[in-house]
């Protein structure tokens, strides 16, 4: 069959746009049978993904950051009305962190990686779903979506700094949620600061904000923080980088296969990077069990 590779020219700040003749040498040399189309905005890799499924290209390919491979995750299940897709997708990480990538142990070289896609060795990764929206690796309310709409501005600094950077912004300014949350063995009301649901560890290229995550195992990691002050959440920070902020006594980590939060005031939902809602209120996640099938290294 013939692959259908869906670039974001974006990525990595254009590196990707930069990187599509390396692509191209990529596939002929290792003997992928393709066709490249590049996305020209935001939500076209959804789009595309879609009509290439319905179309029978397999398999469906991102060769992008952790967004692009997002939107073609959720234009590959919108073409199956949110069953398992029957083509697999691959991966050519050309982004700034590469979480999900990484996670998976792909190669960030673009021959290397398409070695991977030609060798057909699948996994099976459950999908998050929140308000209609699927995400393969987080999804947040609260400050860390207010991270998200920091960096956007902050086209200066590239890479995983301006997430961090970005996020002493958003701290120094925060004012905490009112939020009633629920899942499967517990509730909780009060002040928040942040709720950070994980389908994997690490989120941004440094944030192992659910450093329990597995993405197979049919659960939802999440954490979230009670009303803490900025100086708090600035001492925090530094902890979310190896995952030991869960210890804290005021964060709590639960896992879960559903989970609803109402919120006041409204907060902004992120899922993978992207902002796909800027005021919402009432927000439902759902574990998707063995939802996608993922090209990867065969194991050693």
């Amino acid at each position: 069959m013939t692959a259908k590779i869906i670039l974001n020219p974006y990525a990595g700040r254009w590196k990707a746009r930069r990187a599509i003749p390396d692509v191209e040498r990529a596939c002929a040399e290792v003997g992928l049978d393709y066709e490249l189309v590049v996305t020209d905005g935001p939500g076209h890799g959804i789009e595309l993904a879609r009509e290439a499924v319905l179309a029978g290209y397999s398999p469906i390919i991102s060769a992008g950051g952790d967004g692009s491979i997002s939107e073609v995750v959720n234009g590959m299940l919108q073409a199956t009305d949110g069953q398992q897709p029957e083509v697999p997708l691959g991966i050519i990480p050309l982004g700034s962190a590469d979480d999900l990538a990484d996670q998976l142990g792909l190669p960030k070289g673009v021959t290397a990686a398409c070695r991977v896609i030609v060798a057909g060795c699948e996994r099976l990764l459950d999908l998050g779903r929140v308000n209609g929206r699927y995400f393969d690796n987080n999804s947040a309310v609260g400050l860390e979506p207010m991270v998200t709409v920091t960096q956007e501005r902050m086209t200066w600094v590239k890479g995983t700094p301006r997430y961090i950077l970005a996020a002493v912004r958003t701290i120094l300014a925060h004012r905490p949620w009112r939020m009633r949350v629920e899942w499967d063995r517990g509730e909780y009301e009060g002040e928040v600061a942040l709720v950070s649901v994980g389908n994997n560890p690490r989120t941004g290229g440094a944030f192992y904000m659910t450093p329990r995550a597995e993405p197979d195992d049919g659960f939802l990691d999440f954490v979230f923080a009670g009303g803490m002050g900025r100086l708090k959440l600035l001492r925090l920070l530094p902890t979310t980088f190896d995952g030991s902020h869960v210890e804290h006594p005021e964060v709590h980590y639960e896992r879960t296969t559903r989970l609803e939060i109402r919120c006041d005031p409204p907060t902004p939902i992120q899922a993978d990077g992207e902002l796909f809602d800027r005021a919402a209120t009432h927000i439902t996640y759902e574990v998707l069990p063995t939802r996608l099938r993922v090209l990867v290294p065969a194991p050693q």
